[in-house]
């Protein structure tokens, strides 16, 4: 059959062409659709002729199966959209396509990118509604949730990794809280998380459990956990932490040769919360001349000056530090240049923040795999961009770097 088209009938498409540009887009598409379609029956059909061990309308003797029809379904491929498809039958019933599978509507690489763009902020059922717009058809939040799902084994396999080859010197710990649903109902459950840094100075998240984060038995257990994984405990020379009720107590039993750093940042809200207004201010900064000082020595002289000068008006607050200031001051027994991220927990604050935030849309975490999904992969974001900046290297936008990079490697013409 040859088509004929008259210059008349072209000027009428082209002029339609010029009025809406974009048609000839989707009659591109339209076409790619039809060729794919076309193109991917003809693969199931060379399947069946494999199988059958016979091209069509070749006869057989005995007891031989032979060819059905087809039946009709549609299929979602990446950058194309939905395609319609013939599916060959054979008269038994015993061919079955390996090409298309089955029980899948659309190709394993859109769950892989549904996943990527749930964990990335989209709620499940924000992506259902956007999902005909991005890949030609609807898909239900439902199956977008069994898409998240097939992520589970791989994320199990990262938490609970071997880790006999990390070298860690020193650890962050701490908890945060989520509301998840569980067995019908909403709980706050929190999750135990540790940051390791390396001999380097790489940061490393070694491990999220969930458990009571006040009680002194599940951080044991936490623990135990990170060093049946191959933690050596005897390379721990120190831990990070807050004030949480045992948890110092587990931590120096559990790693023997490590010392405690107490969060300074943690410490100070404890003792301004029994200060008045009114004199907050003026004790914060004789806080800070004690956490700040250059030298230990300098930092426990700021301390007797502090507990001289606000004992008389301020006896609990004193009281308060006086049972924190040892811990407090561990950081001065380590390089100088890692001060500043010892002093704190800011380095497992921040994560926990970055947990928080992408928590937050949902407000109700589908429980605890779908938990850990979502944390192991702002995990490993973090870790990217923890590799820029390790604990004890000066950062290289300081005015010194900027004026040498600018010396050594910028044109100046």
């Amino acid at each position: 059959m040859k088509l004929e088209v008259s210059v008349p009938e072209l000027v009428e498409v082209f002029k339609e062409i010029q009025k809406q540009p974009e048609q000839i887009f989707e009659m591109i598409r339209l076409d790619v659709r039809e060729i794919v379609g076309d193109y991917i029956t003809a693969m199931m059909g060379a399947e069946l002729t494999c199988f059958l061990g016979r091209e069509p309308y070749v006869h057989g003797t005995g007891d031989i199966n032979h060819r059905n029809g087809s039946y009709g379904r549609n299929f979602t491929l990446k950058g194309i959209g939905k395609v319609a498809v013939k599916v060959p039958r054979d008269r038994k019933g015993e061919f079955t396509t390996r090409v298309i599978p089955r029980s899948k509507q659309y190709e394993k690489e859109i769950s892989r990118d549904l996943s990527l763009m749930f964990l990335t902020g989209i709620s499940t059922r924000s992506l259902s509604m956007i999902s005909k717009r991005l890949i030609g058809r609807r898909i239900s939040h439902t199956q977008i949730s069994t898409a998240n799902a097939d992520l589970t084994e791989a994320v199990e396999k990262w938490r609970m990794r071997d880790l006999s080859k990390e070298f860690i010197k020193y650890l962050f710990v701490d908890g945060v809280n989520f509301r998840m649903r569980m067995c019908g109902s909403i709980e706050l459950v929190p999750v135990l998380v540790a940051i390791g840094v390396t001999e380097q100075g790489h940061k490393l998240v070694l491990g999220m459990q969930s458990g009571d984060k006040e009680s002194a038995s599940n951080w044991r257990e936490f623990f135990k956990d990170l060093k049946s994984r191959g933690l050596d405990s005897q390379t721990v020379i120190l831990g990070i932490m807050d004030g949480l009720s045992g948890l110092e107590t587990v931590f120096k039993e559990e790693f023997s040769q490590s010392k405690v750093q107490r969060c300074t940042v943690h410490v100070d809200r404890n003792v301004l919360a029994k200060v008045p207004r009114k004199l907050k201010k003026t004790v914060a900064a004789d806080l800070r001349s004690i956490f700040y000082a250059p030298s230990k020595e300098m930092a426990l002289e700021h301390f007797d000056l502090f507990t001289e000068k606000w004992g008389k008006d301020i006896p609990s607050a004193v009281n308060c530090l006086e049972r924190s200031i040892d811990s407090c001051l561990t950081f001065f027994d380590f390089p100088e240049n890692e001060w500043i991220s010892l002093r704190t927990t800011n380095i497992i604050e921040r994560l926990n923040k970055e947990f928080k935030r992408r928590t937050k849309p949902m407000e109700i975490v589908a429980g605890e795999h779908a938990c850990y999904r979502l944390l192991a992969f702002i995990s490993l974001k973090m870790e990217l961009h923890w590799r820029s900046n390790p604990v004890g290297k000066v950062h290289k936008n300081l005015p010194f770097f900027k004026e040498l990079a600018y010396d050594k490697f910028t044109q100046k013409s």
